[in-house]
């Protein structure tokens, strides 16, 4: 350790910036639970008026205050892809093919879009769970080394000199751990909330595709 750097300056910027990663952890924990929720009570709603809806016109209309949420989306993303392709005078290559297969291409990049808003800050919470740790031990190791030359320059081995400083500088590790533990635990928790909605958003796309092709609304080829 060059000599010129307080040690104590780099030990505190450690556990300054293990203070750092808390914080991002728990307003990303409180910032994905309510995204969460709140994808979840718009799609219980949507999905409640969607299906009871008597024609397909009918769910296409649906009020704004229930049209809201990943379903909305998606559902608003085939409606506008359906009425372009029977509004377009002249067969442009974005229409050209098989009209089911279009329709579920567009559905389905609605969809991956909708799963990346869902998985986005877990990159974040997996770095700090997998990082925490090894930055508390930079910190420890930097602390015992400052201890150990602090004993060295006071010429006393003893166990009250000893221990003091070398438990301060566990308290980095400690702190290290405390702070990876939430983030690898929520970036767990958060990875497979996210599947199911995904899996939900990808059940709701089959299921517009049947009424979107049904007898009593098919697309002409």
């Amino acid at each position: 350790m060059p000599y010129h750097i307080d040690p104590k300056l780099i030990i505190d910027g450690t556990l300054y910036t293990l203070l750092v990663f808390s914080a991002l952890t728990w307003t990303m924990i409180v910032f994905k639970i309510w995204q969460f929720d709140k994808n979840r009570y718009y799609n219980r709603r949507f999905n409640k008026s969607f299906w009871q809806a008597t024609r397909l016109a009918t769910a296409q209309n649906l009020p704004k205050t229930v049209s809201r949420g990943p379903k909305a989306r998606l559902a608003k993303t085939g409606f506008t892809w359906l009425d372009n392709r029977r509004q377009a005078s002249e067969p442009c290559l974005k229409y050209q093919g098989e009209p089911r297969a279009l329709l579920e291409h567009v559905l389905m990049d609605a969809t991956q879009k909708e799963a990346r808003s869902m998985e986005s800050g877990l990159t974040m919470l997996a770095s700090i769970g997998s990082t925490a740790p090894f930055v508390g031990l930079f910190g420890t190791v930097l602390g015992i080394m400052h201890a150990m030359h602090e004993i060295t320059a006071s010429g006393s081995t003893s166990l009250n000199v000893v221990a003091g400083p070398i438990g301060d500088a566990l308290i980095a590790t400690a702190i290290g751990i405390a702070v990876a533990v939430p983030a690898v635990l929520a970036y767990n928790f958060f990875l497979r909330w996210a599947r199911h909605q995904r899996t939900d958003l990808e059940n709701f796309v089959a299921g517009f595709m049947r009424i979107a092709f049904s007898a009593d609304t098919q697309i002409k080829e």
